[in-house]
């Protein structure tokens, strides 16, 4: 995420840090729009929509400010939370949540799929009556060309669904028949995914590249109106067959710094401002909200921030050493001295929201426990007169991480005088890159935003390994990505076994098991949980950030 940066997919390669633009502000992103020569024939108005202001109360329409960029519109490559947030509004999918809930629900299916007693085939019936904004009717055969799309032109995101889809079939008009390479317990989350959504055939088309950055045709409740680097137009689709926005429309500024969008926020210029602001201008905003008029919205996210540690290089190839590091963290100095407290502790790879959580870190390591650390390091060879030296590893566009790492170098250096000394070092975005998939780094904090709502997003990019053995350590796959090289037989076979699992409460055990070789294994440690915040104008209702963190556009009135 950019804002938030998570780094996107290298070729066959899936990085747990891949490029997702997410709430907090740590990077900025640069788009530059390409138009695509496969363009509909009626795209959407370049005109700079009019958003300086606050809409008046009777206008219909609604004004929104954020720092984020669009990279592009086409749902087979839009990687980034804005973009997804954008496409999310503007198309629909099989699959949803039901508002306020994590309860899976169903849009253009009209049921939750069939799905065959070995996992592999699932049949999912069809909404009749939709059309999208170009008058395409919605049926199987559109949306067996989307997925198929999603899968063929190689965007960020197609790994999702060419991983998992051996076959789409239209097994009848308003039938779709999906045949999987394994079972996938998770299979229907993944199909709330923003960019498996409907596409008319006549507008896009399937080939390797073959994008549309700047123009979208869906079937959502708003269509696209206009689109510049600076701003972009969200009309209510008024042929919607769903719930109607209770707006005309959406206008969305894009500010080159927090502080152009905090100011503008704070002199009334704006009925809302998301992603991104600083610690400090939130601080602000929350002591102010009375006084100024406005509402302070605040939910927790799934965003996790953990440092990942290489196995193959020293100090961080010792499992003392990796436990010692864990034991040395304090989150709660991090969450009062870089966040203001605007963060929350995380002892998983898991956020908190999910129940399957299990606070692994906190009972094997706790916060700050230097006298657990001094133990470990003196149990691997480490002492006043040798001792322990590590570098930890930041994105160097990132001010927050940064202040991230050298708050653990004070805190572990005044905790542990004379026998660990710490080195923080930053790169750039794609030397860093790099660099983890060469496993140059012994430390490096980095973050993940998950594709999909469940656990299996926060467990396989990290436990698992495609190739790799005891002695190589992970050779190909999800860990390697990632970093930390990590390889274990038993939490492959584990990882396997839930994903196939179909009864919820096999699976969650075999999650909880899972963490509990994290904890003992260390190839990482987790540090923070995002809090998300969205400010709005007094007078301005419906605002909320959902558990799933999308923002519902439509549900927002005056």
């Amino acid at each position: 995420m950019k804002g938030f940066v998570f780094f996107r997919p290298l070729a066959a390669v899936r990085h747990p840090w891949r490029s997702l633009l997410q709430f907090g502000a740590l990077f900025s992103l640069c788009a530059v729009l390409i138009v695509s020569c496969g363009a509909p024939s009626n795209p959407p108005s370049t005109a700079l929509p009019t958003t300086t202001g606050a809409s008046p109360s009777g206008s219909g329409r609604v004004t929104m400010g954020t720092t984020q960029k669009v990279e592009t519109l086409d749902p087979a490559d839009a990687y980034t939370i804005f973009t997804g947030i954008l496409l999310y509004n503007m198309g629909d999918r099989l699959y949803t949540y039901t508002p306020g809930t994590t309860e899976l629900a169903p849009q253009l299916a009209t049921a939750l799929p069939t799905i065959s007693k070995d996992g592999l085939t699932y049949t999912i019936p069809l909404r009749e009556g939709v059309k999208l904004h170009d008058g395409t009717p919605f049926d199987a055969a559109v949306m067996k060309f989307s997925i198929e799309r999603f899968i063929k032109n190689g965007g960020g995101p197609a790994f999702l669904l060419s991983d998992q889809i051996a076959t789409v079939e239209a097994s009848g008009k308003y039938e779709l028949t999906l045949q999987l390479k394994s079972p996938f317990a998770a299979f229907t989350s993944l199909l709330t995914f923003w960019g498996v959504t409907p596409v008319p055939p006549t507008a896009y088309e399937i080939g390797e590249g073959k994008m549309q950055p700047t123009s979208f045709i869906g079937s959502g409740p708003y269509k696209l109106a206009a689109l510049t680097p600076d701003a972009i137009k969200l009309d209510a689709n008024p042929d919607y067959w769903g719930e109607k926005p209770a707006n005309q429309g959406v206008d969305i500024q894009i500010y080159a710094s927090s502080a152009n969008l905090y100011n503008t926020f704070k002199t009334k210029g704006l009925d809302i401002a998301y992603q991104t602001l600083e610690p400090d201008q939130i601080s602000s905003l929350k002591q102010d909200a009375s006084a100024g008029g406005w509402q302070v919205i605040e939910a927790g996210s799934t965003v996790i921030n953990y440092m990942t540690l290489n196995q193959k290089l020293e100090p961080t190839k010792d499992l003392n050493v990796r436990k010692a590091i864990a034991a040395m963290i304090d989150r709660n100095l991090i969450n009062q001295r870089v966040f203001q407290g605007q963060a929350d502790p995380l002892y998983s790879l898991l956020p908190t929201s999910f129940s399957t959580y299990k606070p692994v870190f906190k009972a094997a390591y706790g916060d700050g426990n230097f006298e657990q650390a001094k133990q470990l390091l003196t149990a691997a060879g480490y002492s006043e007169a040798k001792p322990l030296s590590f570098e930890i590893w930041y994105p160097s566009a990132s001010s927050t991480r940064g202040n991230v790492a050298n708050t653990l170098k004070q805190s572990i250096e005044k905790g542990l005088p004379g026998l660990v000394n710490v080195t923080v070092n930053s790169a750039e975005r794609a030397t860093l890159s790099k660099g983890v998939d060469e496993g140059a780094y012994t430390t490096v904090l980095l973050n993940w935003y998950p594709d999909f709502y469940d656990a299996d997003t926060f467990i396989q990019p990290f436990l698992s390994c495609d190739q790799g053995s005891p002695q190589t350590l992970c050779t190909k796959g999800a860990s390697q990505g990632n970093g930390s090289f990590y390889y274990s037989a038993k939490a492959n076979d584990l990882v396997q076994k839930q994903r196939a699992e179909q009864d919820p409460k096999t699976r969650d055990a075999l999650i909880t098991e899972l963490q509990d070789i994290m904890a003992a294994d260390v190839p990482y440690i987790p540090l923070w949980q995002n809090k998300d915040y969205v400010f709005a104008q007094n007078g301005v209702n419906g605002v909320s950030i959902q558990p799933t963190q999308q923002f519902l556009l439509w549900q927002i009135g005056k």
